[in-house]
């Protein structure tokens, strides 16, 4: 069902818009059938471009959102509260203040560094103190204070230059739309990498919602554990908002949205994100399409707004990682 979903929602990316698309139309032209014209340009210059990045960012972020909520064992987390999306907005906002760059092609890779950079300096400020011991609640502060100071200087740098702030301003509020294939192309990689370790955090993540204690007695290696699943969440999260921007509740909701179906083994939970995260942020950015012609909203906007009640009353109905 739910790669039916993402399929059906897929059709929907390339098809609506200020001008739709039939479907017969969106086969020929992607099999090369449909001869050049207005529908085959938009469909491939503009439909593909953005469709292809919402589901990289989309399956970065539902699988990045598994883990920061089964490592920090908190039912809200998600890549913002370990200050991963602060870190990659103020990367970005440097590059454009200081270098000048005005296309996402040129500052994805400042976004991506950010946000690693950002992990790198949360897991050492968590890991400070005399047991110098990695806590999930030392994660959660050491990023709320990261995100509350990146955040600081990011005003600062934007109020100080208005012409950064109209740069960054579109990337911030997270959208796929105005990117092209090439930016797909760089961030597809590191989003198979990231994928491709977090598919091996299932039972790593299974020990860790136990609590240190619990997954030592059954013979973890609780560092290396939260060390692995770690660089899976820099990765993915760095990409998405690299992509995309910080679009920041589908981290958070596709959890609970795969928890009802899959419970809560993380072997069959991390899977089923991969395909519920794309799925969302694909419907959000059709919506946004058509809810305000000729002009249309942004994903990351969308999501906040039809998700924020439906992730309310999910978190009212479940009970879990007590």
């Amino acid at each position: 069902m739910s790669v039916a979903l993402l399929a059906v929602a897929v059709v929907l990316s390339l098809a609506v818009g200020a001008g739709s698309v039939p479907p017969s139309t969106i086969w020929d032209v992607l099999r090369g059938a449909h001869p050049a014209g207005p529908a085959a340009l938009v469909v491939t210059e503009v439909r593909v471009p953005r469709t292809l990045i919402a589901i990289l960012a989309g399956c970065a972020l539902g699988v990045a959102g598994v883990i920061a909520q089964g490592v920090t064992r908190n039912p809200i987390a998600e890549p913002g509260l370990l200050g991963l999306n602060s870190g990659a907005s103020l990367a970005v906002v440097l590059a454009i203040a200081a270098f000048g760059l005005d296309s996402v092609n040129a500052y994805v890779w400042f976004g991506f560094a950010g946000a690693a950079v950002a992990a790198l300096i949360v897991a050492g400020v968590a890991g400070l103190g005399r047991r110098a011991t990695v806590t999930p609640a030392t994660l959660a502060l050491a990023g709320a204070a990261l995100a509350a100071g990146a955040g600081s200087v990011t005003t600062v740098l934007l109020l100080t230059d208005p012409t950064s702030f109209d740069d960054y301003r579109f990337w911030q509020v997270g959208s796929v739309a105005g990117r092209d294939l090439s930016v797909a192309t760089q961030v597809a990689p590191f989003v198979a990498i990231g994928l491709v370790v977090a598919m091996t955090c299932g039972t790593r993540l299974n020990a860790l919602v136990l609590g240190d204690e619990v997954a030592r007695s059954f013979g973890r290696r609780v560092g290396v554990d939260r060390a692995v699943c770690g660089v899976a969440l820099v990765i993915l999260s760095g990409s998405a908002t690299a992509a995309a921007g910080p679009i920041a509740f589908v981290g958070l909701a596709v959890p609970h949205l795969v928890r009802r179906l899959a419970g809560t083994d993380h072997r069959g939970v991390l899977p089923l994100a991969a395909l519920a995260g794309p799925t969302l942020l694909l419907l959000a950015d059709v919506i946004g399409r058509v809810i305000a012609p000729p002009g249309e909203v942004q994903a990351g906007i969308v999501s906040a707004v039809i998700g924020v009640p439906l992730f309310v009353v999910l978190i009212r109905r479940q009970r879990f990682m007590r």
